[in-house]
């Protein structure tokens, strides 16, 4: 994977790890749902939305790729965003973090289903169940609490966090990243609008809520998409994912920095499986394996490795044909 590829990576697993704390202070508050689904969306699409239409085209876009869109707005958050939110009403952050990892999984078994679009090899393999036995060691002691409807609707998310980024990759490769999140951010938002004007708090919320609600709309929904889009281009659908390997390290160590939870030798187990699965799964075919896979090189074409360009988009492998 390219430097470019690991720096989106990185952000990636760090600001898509905190919004369960945030979440959590919002529906505590408490907030509902709804409100916390359309205050992050709105905020995000009001951020985005200017950048969309300064570059042209924003209508066409939409025009051209609708029916993709929607179905990426409504797999990717109008959905799962208010699954996840309502789940915290009874879950831990920590929990709902952690039992998000298993996208990659979902992804993998998903990804057969529209095409195969990326090769498994058994170093990609290994380091996917590397990570699941990370993310074992973090969640068994964390499966109490909460109610089997609520571990469903993470279930539900975690199905959605899966299938979305295969319907951009297949579908919406070609879309600029800022014309596709901030329109689907926009829908959410008037699709939510009216539940959080019925559930609108009577007073204002607390300084701690606000700012969680601002970290979820501003860090942690209008940068994340736009960083999660490009990751996905640079990278591939299946293999973006497996950044929500790191999600749970990240939830773990902000309930032990903000909830004065504790950190064990488990935890520790866990962060070292967790990493050493993301290096192997996000770690792109050897030379050797060129012609192998979905995307490689016809027989008697040879393949070369090439720096990063948009015309890649979610060619992951990083080759080209050579002509």
């Amino acid at each position: 994977m390219t430097a470019r590829g690991w720096f989106l990576f990185s952000l990636m697993g760090v600001v898509w790890g905190i919004p369960y704390l945030m979440i959590k202070v919002a529906v505590d508050a408490p907030l509902s749902p709804s409100m916390v689904v359309f205050t992050r969306c709105a905020l995000g699409a009001l951020l985005l939305l200017p950048f969309a239409i300064r570059q042209g085209g924003l209508v066409r876009t939409v025009r051209t790729h609708w029916l993709p869109m929607l179905g990426f707005a409504c797999i990717e958050i109008i959905g799962p965003w208010f699954t996840l939110t309502d789940a915290e009403r009874n879950l831990s952050s920590s929990t709902a973090g952690l039992l998000i990892a298993g996208v990659p999984i979902v992804g993998v078994v998903l990804s057969r289903f529209f095409g195969n679009v990326e090769h498994l090899s058994a170093r990609r393999m290994t380091g996917l169940g590397l990570g699941l036995a990370g993310v074992a060691v973090l969640t068994i002691p964390h499966l109490t609490g909460g109610d089997a409807r609520s571990l469903g609707e993470v279930m539900l998310t975690v199905l959605g966090y899966a299938t979305a980024p295969l319907i951009a990759a297949r579908w919406l490769k070609d879309v600029p990243t800022l014309q596709l999140t901030a329109p689907c951010l926009a829908l959410a938002a008037l699709v939510y609008a009216p539940a959080a004007g019925m559930s609108w708090p009577s007073e204002v919320p607390s300084a701690s809520v606000l700012v969680a609600l601002i970290g979820l709309g501003a860090i942690c929904t209008a940068l994340a998409f736009v960083a999660f889009l490009e990751l996905i281009k640079e990278v591939g659908p299946t293999r973006a994912t497996v950044f929500t390997y790191v999600n749970p390290a990240v939830a773990v160590a902000a309930g032990a920095l903000f909830l004065g939870e504790d950190l064990t030798l488990g935890i520790g187990a866990a962060f070292t499986l967790i990493l050493a699965g993301s290096v192997l799964a996000t770690a792109g075919p050897g030379a050797s394996s060129g012609a192998a896979g979905p995307g490689a090189a016809g027989p008697g074409k040879a393949t070369r490795r090439v720096a990063w360009s948009t015309r890649q988009t979610s060619r992951a492998d990083g080759r080209v044909e050579s002509s």
